[in-house]
């Protein structure tokens, strides 16, 4: 495998032009991390918190809509990075042929990866921060989460921007992104945590839950909104950065195959 090549500063000119891309059509972008909160918490809040009562978790006792609240904004990081560098980018470089116009500039492709990587996880964290807003009016977590959140968001929306743009490097067709959503993000999204403690779960499927980098975005989360996990902090910091760090290659690899070679 061949090594990362020159990289510098140039790779915010890519970043700028998404944000650029991106502005006509924010409005309709913010709606989904500001009503999200509202339609889950109206859902288990009237319905499941009932019959579910207290959750122990990380030594303390929460509420149910309480419990879920971080598990919601960790897992909108995930999706607003994924599915960026998944559909957004094919169709950036398989029908509008983005990529290869810059290309032609002097701008390296790595330089052009890595700013697709930070985009995503830019848009994560504005993300996070509308849903979170919106969560701590309603009271589900610490106010002040909506700033110490940010880093969080960002390591996480690097994870899951540059897993998500490896699998655009391999996907022969838009139409095949199903099977990585069904098989990784699914999966993901229902045992990681997100809505019961992962120390419930049989000893075996709980050490599965862990090795999922959204158990980790879950637990950094719910340690910053509500002050409360089950995992340790460096542990889920490492992990999140080595998992970035080790996909951005895997990606940038891919993609030079795909683009190039």
């Amino acid at each position: 495998m061949n090594g990362m090549g020159a990289v510098s500063w140039r790779f915010i000119k890519v970043w700028r032009r998404n944000l650029w891309t991106y502005r006509r059509i924010w409005k309709v972008s913010f709606l989904t991390p500001l009503l999200e909160p509202l339609f889950f918490v109206a859902a288990f809040g009237l319905g499941l918190s009932g019959f579910i009562g207290d959750v122990a978790h990380g030594g303390k006792h929460f509420d149910y809509v309480t419990f879920i609240a971080p598990g919601l904004v960790a897992t909108a990081i995930m999706n607003n990075a994924f599915f960026e560098t998944t559909y957004a980018s094919f169709v950036r470089m398989y029908y509008q042929k983005t990529f290869d116009g810059m290309l032609a500039t002097p701008l390296s492709l790595e330089e052009i990866m890595i700013g697709e990587i930070v985009w995503s996880a830019t848009k994560s964290v504005v993300a996070a921060m509308l849903m979170s807003g919106v969560l701590a009016i309603l009271g589900f977590v610490h106010p002040w989460s909506v700033l110490t959140l940010v880093p969080t968001a960002f390591i996480g929306g690097l994870a899951f921007g540059a897993i998500g743009l490896w699998m655009t490097g391999i996907t022969p067709h838009i139409e095949m992104f199903n099977l990585p959503v069904f098989l990784f993000i699914t999966p993901m999204f229902l045992f990681s945590g997100t809505f019961f403690p992962v120390s419930s779960l049989p000893s075996w499927a709980a050490y599965a839950a862990r090795a999922f980098p959204l158990y980790h975005l879950v637990e950094l989360c719910r340690r910053a909104q509500i002050g409360a996990a089950e995992s340790s902090l460096g542990i889920s910091v490492v992990y999140l950065v080595a998992f970035s760090a080790i996909f951005t290659v895997l990606a940038v690899y891919a993609m030079k195959k795909r683009l190039i070679h």
